[in-house]
């Protein structure tokens, strides 16, 4: 199976008092796959994995793998501090129907490069699905270097890299490698605002936030990058650039409560959410804020 293309990371909306919204993550997830997606990412940063109890890792796989119904791949994040966690996660993942699972590497303990490859080959010899490590160094603390992902791509190791580093030149190092190779191992960018640049390099995907809130953006954008029309890719690039606006305009928040707080917000705003609510401790953006985001919203088209 070769996963590529448009696999946005699935945003986890919640009711008033903190449970799973079930009938808004359905709206969500056929929105999506409606809009033309590839694949979906559940349990990834957007999806509040560090936020989830082990019930409700089960809960969002349980629902995401029965609203998809084969339609595309489910990705499912198996994100923990240690290797027999992740383990641990990645089999519930395997026995609930994902067809791939996302690590990053451990985390909390310092640890090397030696620890960290033995940590995704233990994680691929335990769970038999393909494995993309997921590079996020401002969470985790660790870049994941070219060479060492190189090396567990050999070896059949890691069948991809979800790419959220914000590292662009090591991006293209490790793509150009790949391909000098003719590696099998899948490249997406994490990066709404730079998803051009990553395909200028030969990534095979984008991994975008902002694809709960406007899908048809990034897909058109692939199309239009597999049909070699790069004037178009740029145009839907400077398009959903605009859009992104939504996680700078809160004031007072910052990182997870102004990122995936803005998404929140904005599917709120746009009838898919029917609340902005966050995980414990985040709170939901409200007032003058949740109108800064409508304000971004109504400027972009998206919003009457």
């Amino acid at each position: 199976m070769k996963i590529r293309g448009v696999v946005p990371p699935v945003v986890t909306p919640l009711t008033a008092d903190g449970a799973l919204d079930v009938a808004s993550f359905e709206r969500s997830i056929n929105r999506m796959i409606d809009a033309g997606v590839d694949g979906l990412f559940v349990l990834g940063s957007s999806g509040e994995v560090v936020f989830s109890t082990d019930e409700r890792r089960r809960e969002v796989i349980e629902n995401a793998v029965r609203i998809v119904a084969g339609r595309v791949p489910v990705l499912v994040g198996v994100i923990d501090m240690t290797t027999k966690r992740t383990i641990e996660h990645a089999r519930v993942a395997k026995e609930l129907g994902a067809d791939a699972i996302v690590a990053t590497a451990p985390f909390y303990a310092i640890l090397g490069p030696k620890e960290i490859k033995r940590h995704f080959r233990l994680v691929h010899e335990e769970v038999d699905l393909p494995l993309f490590a997921y590079d996020i160094p401002v969470c985790v603390h660790v870049k994941l270097a070219p060479a060492l992902i190189l090396e567990l791509a050999r070896e059949g190791v890691l069948a991809g890299v979800k790419d959220s580093s914000g590292d662009d030149v090591s991006f293209r190092f490790l793509a150009q490698a790949r391909d000098e190779e003719s590696l099998d191992l899948a490249l997406l960018t994490g990066h709404e605002v730079v998803v051009d640049g990553a395909y200028m390099s030969h990534a095979d995907g984008s991994v975008p936030g902002l694809a709960n809130v406007d899908p048809v953006i990034f897909v058109e954008q692939w199309r239009a990058y597999q049909a070699g029309d790069w004037g178009r890719v740029r145009e839907l690039q400077d398009e959903a650039t605009r859009l992104m606006r939504i996680v700078q305009v809160a004031s007072g928040e910052v990182g997870f409560a102004a990122g995936v707080g803005a998404f929140k917000t904005a599917l709120m705003l746009l009838g898919v959410f029917e609340t902005n609510t966050m995980p414990e401790p985040v709170l939901a953006l409200e007032g003058e804020n949740v109108e800064a985001v409508a304000r971004v919203l109504r400027e972009t088209g998206h919003l009457n």
